[in-house]
């Protein structure tokens, strides 16, 4: 198989002059330099359900129709999740490093340990948490400089998701930079410079595990309270997790509650500079943050896809998908099937049918975390619009290097004064 070409310069071109048969949309450069686009957008177009031979987690089929990635998200006696049968990403873990959580079960496993901290994100739970969020996103926004060039990523998208995750998980306050860290390190790349090899991801995880065993065993025998970690210790589901189960389901939170909404925080900002006719539309009408909020995830789509295995042979799409294959449901191209969003690349706030994104999934799996995470868009861009008429991004953003999560590191910003 031929390296597919990443041209940064001409992505078009690059996706267009490469052969269907070589095209491996799950390389991590492809992402990082924002040149997916093109390549899904052929897929869609000429083999919607496309394999891919050779990769560095092996043959793949990449679905990237929406239509099409929602039946198979929703078919789970024909596509599993568990980890036994690969789990959700792509590359295949050692046993030794495999940390299995709820979305990482089939039934009937998965139901009653999701249900374990499903009542932290019922209506009247998430009600409790706005006020909370409304003064945190305040006191961020005040502090922020004026009239100089500082990374949004850190000072806000990062800033506000630790203190949400130190409150949800009952984590001490002062070292909830710790949680940003444990995230980072479970889903970056080996080549991305913060972990070389799975043994050493390994062991920064299992100072994770350490650490929230500690808050466990001062839980579990105490009346139970309105955090994750005594949710966890009082279902009994839960009570009775291995180490590996418990790692696996504590990573699930962590990642779920930072990555998503830190990536959507910065996305949202930099989709408003890419398209200054709905900054304008939007501060003439503020009230727009209501329908943005869902553009903003559909446009970023935080997670770029998740997998399943093929528990028999499925016929699909003209295509005969064999019982163990690899199966990537890519919500990146979903998002942008010009079927279902008109002008799918445009970033659109007053977008009508911007709820119909499917950033966060379907069936057993969507994402149970979806409404904080919309909650918590909500209420910052509320309170942005209240105090800057303009926040202009004033640089290229550095951008993660991941398949699985489309992320920046850096996004540099100004505020004038």
């Amino acid at each position: 198989m031929n390296r597919m070409p990443i041209d940064i310069a001409d992505p078009r071109a690059a996706a267009y002059a490469t052969p269907l048969e070589d095209f491996d949309v799950s390389r991590a450069a492809l992402f990082q330099a924002d040149a997916q686009g093109p390549f899904f957008e052929r897929l869609r177009h000429e083999d919607p359900v496309h394999y891919c031979r050779q990769s560095n987690g092996g043959p793949y089929w990449s679905i990237t129709k929406y239509n099409d990635i929602r039946q198979i998200d929703s078919d789970h006696q024909s596509f599993s999740s568990d980890s036994t049968s690969g789990g959700v990403t792509l590359h295949d873990r050692p046993d030794d490093f495999r940390y299995p959580s709820f979305i990482s079960m089939d039934e009937p496993l998965h139901r009653p340990q999701r249900m374990g901290v499903a009542p932290m994100f019922t209506p009247p739970s998430l009600a409790e948490l706005e006020d909370m969020i409304r003064n945190r996103a305040g006191t961020i926004l005040d502090q922020l400089p004026r009239n100089e060039t500082f990374n949004w990523v850190q000072l806000v998208s990062v800033e506000l998701t630790s203190q949400m995750l130190a409150t949800l998980l009952g984590f001490p306050f002062e070292e909830r930079r710790q949680l940003i860290r444990w995230s980072n390190v479970a889903t970056a790349n080996l080549n991305a410079g913060l972990i070389s090899t799975e043994a050493e991801r390994d062991a920064i995880l299992q100072e994770c595990a350490d650490y929230f065993l500690g808050l466990w065993n001062e839980r579990v025998n105490a009346e139970p309270g309105p955090d994750l970690i005594s949710m966890l210790a009082h279902s009994p589901a839960t009570r009775n997790m291995d180490r590996r189960n418990f790692l696996g389901n504590i990573l699930l939170l962590i990642v779920g509650g930072n990555d998503t909404t830190r990536n959507s925080i910065s996305g949202g900002l930099l989709a408003l500079n890419r398209f200054p006719d709905q900054y304008r539309k939007l501060r003439d009408d503020p009230a727009l943050v209501d329908n943005m909020v869902p553009e903003i995830i559909r446009w970023q789509t935080p997670v770029s896809y998740m997998r399943r295995t093929a528990l028999r042979d499925v016929e699909f799409g003209g295509k005969k998908i064999r019982k163990g294959d690899k199966v990537l449901m890519w919500y990146a191209s979903g998002n942008r099937d010009e079927e279902v969003f008109a002008r799918p690349d445009d970033f659109i706030v007053d977008r009508r049918n911007a709820r119909n994104h499917i950033s966060f999934g379907f069936g057993i799996h969507r994402c149970l975390g979806l409404r904080l995470a919309e909650m918590q868009l909500r209420v910052l861009w509320q309170e942005i619009m209240k105090r800057f008429p303009v926040i202009e991004v004033v640089g290229e953003p550095k951008r993660i290097l991941s398949s699985l999560l489309r992320g920046y590191e850096e996004l540099p910003v100004r505020i004038p004064a």
